[in-house]
């Protein structure tokens, strides 16, 4: 390479900005505040708008693209991250947008030749009208993922916090839009809503993208380095590929036996309870599993991949577990008073599942870690176990014709499951578990004392309003109290206050 093209592929480093961990994840997560607010609120107009059988089959075409989308790349845009040269990553960028177009024109054919197999094995023949939207699907969800991992590598979070509003805007308002033009309204307004955000939140970030990086990106790719690259990542596609497409499986597989052994509807409430149980969590954790992997990709070169791991660990730790524990409580209190008494199942559901997200929430971020240290077969053998526990725990619970005990055992399995993992995790970055454990109990017992207080208030037959009422109070004082006593959250107070002094 000459000094002219190195100059060029080290361009985005020069205007870097030294920020801290904290400022960087409080760029993204609080830049996309708007974004999640607005979901949050329009939820209730929704179940308004939308019965649960409009929502369950919502669920299943969400699940059936999440599935293809998560191979979309091929797992390229993993690697994006990786080299020290632009030139390199930009190249790595082409090769997923071409993965994307492969896998794209293989989805069409796939969903042509093998409808009604698919119809028939779901249960649900609302579904068929829909299944000609999963390639778009798949092929805008495909070119965001490669721009978001390379916008990441460029540490220009800010870009990705805008594309997400618009994302969200786009996506609600065409619901309620549809929703009300149509009578009755129907999972159309749903499924399009979700593909105009994407293609707006794609459109969006690509537009910024091409116009910082353009001169970067038209001078460094090649041909040649593409093939190159396709060579020397190719363990992604072989082997990481096919375990993130377990790992997709998996999460889609209680919308998918749900509708098979039950009803569209029981897919609708389990599609709302853990939605809203994953929108704050995915809120906070995605915000940090994007930062922790750029700052993990380098922190395992520097030799402090340790302290970074078990100071991210201990923030989701404080971050999530009262709220969870609390919603454990009061969930179905909660989905019955904002949603009304015809959702009051959905936050049955989210109570039985609210353990296991609490567990899936402090590992997730975390599970990059494999990748950092290249141990890519752990990958592949732990979403194989996890794809067989879930299927089995959600069999069982359709053979006993009860979705309640279905998703009892699905929980069950998840908490034993992402524990392993996040404590794999854990051993691989050099944290001892007697620290992890340490962290995780010293919390619990900040919860005790507000924990007894609301299951008295609820055998005592408070009313329902009131009793949600007191649960959002004692969450913010919970966090008030953080604020000010908790030595590490003053501490990312200060780096808000003057980043780049870390």
């Amino acid at each position: 390479m000459d000094e002219k093209k190195a100059d060029v592929a080290k361009k985005p480093y020069k205007k870097e900005k030294k920020a801290s961990f904290v400022s960087d994840v409080l760029t993204l997560a609080g830049g996309t505040t708007f974004a999640q607010i607005l979901t949050i609120l329009s939820a209730p107009v929704l179940t308004r708008l939308y019965g649960p059988e409009d929502f369950g089959v919502w669920a299943l075409y969400i699940s059936i693209t999440s599935i293809i989308s998560v191979i979309a790349c091929l797992r390229y845009e993993l690697s994006i991250m990786l080299p020290e040269s632009d030139e390199e990553a930009i190249n790595l960028l082409g090769l997923s947008f071409l993965a994307v177009f492969f896998v794209t024109g293989l989805t069409v054919p796939v969903i042509w030749y093998f409808k009604t197999p698919i119809i028939d094995l779901l249960n649900a023949p609302q579904i068929g009208d829909y299944l000609w939207l999963v390639p778009p699907f798949v092929f805008v969800n495909g070119v965001f993922l490669a721009l978001n991992n390379w916008n990441s590598r460029t540490k220009l979070f800010k870009r990705l916090s805008f594309s997400r509003v618009f994302s969200s805007v786009s996506t609600t308002a065409t619901q309620i839009i549809l929703g009300l033009a149509e009578r009755p309204p129907t999972a159309t307004g749903l499924i399009g809503g979700s593909l105009a955000g994407q293609s707006v939140a794609t459109f969006v970030l690509g537009g910024q993208i091409w116009r910082d990086d353009r001169n970067l990106i038209t001078k460094s790719l090649s041909w040649k380095k593409i093939y190159e690259s396709s060579i020397r990542h190719r363990k992604l596609p072989l082997i990481d590929s096919w375990s993130a497409l377990m790992n997709s499986i998996s999460w889609q597989l209680p919308a998918f036996l749900l509708s098979a052994f039950f009803t569209p509807a029981v897919v609708g409430f389990y599609s709302l309870g853990f939605r809203l149980l994953q929108l704050p969590m995915s809120f906070i954790g995605g915000s940090i599993s994007q930062v922790f992997y750029q700052r993990a990709s380098r922190a395992i070169s520097e030799g402090t991949l340790s302290t970074l791991v078990e100071s991210v660990f201990r923030m989701l730790v404080l971050i999530g577990m009262f709220p969870i524990l609390i919603l454990t409580i009061v969930g179905s209190d909660v989905f019955t008073v904002i949603f009304g008494s015809a959702w009051t199942e959905a936050g049955v559901y989210a109570q039985i599942l609210s353990l296991w997200a609490f567990i899936w929430f402090i590992s997730s971020p975390l599970t990059t870690i494999y990748l950092v240290v290249e141990e890519h077969h752990f990958g592949f053998n732990y979403n194989f176990f996890n794809l067989t526990t879930r299927f089995l725990s959600l069999t069982i619970g359709g053979m006993f014709g009860s979705a309640r005990i279905a998703l009892a055992l699905f929980s069950i399995s998840g908490i034993v499951v992402y524990g392993y993992l996040c404590l794999k995790m854990m051993y691989y970055s050099g944290v001892k578990t007697s620290r992890a454990l340490k962290i995780v109990f010293s919390n619990l017992v900040l919860f005790i004392p507000a924990g007894a207080v609301l299951i008295a208030l609820k055998t005592a037959g408070i009313n329902q309003v009131l009793l949600v009422v007191i649960s959002g109070l004692i969450i913010c004082i919970y966090y008030l109290y953080i604020l000010k006593t908790d030595k590490q959250v003053k501490e990312t107070i200060g780096e808000l206050k003057f980043p780049g002094k870390t």
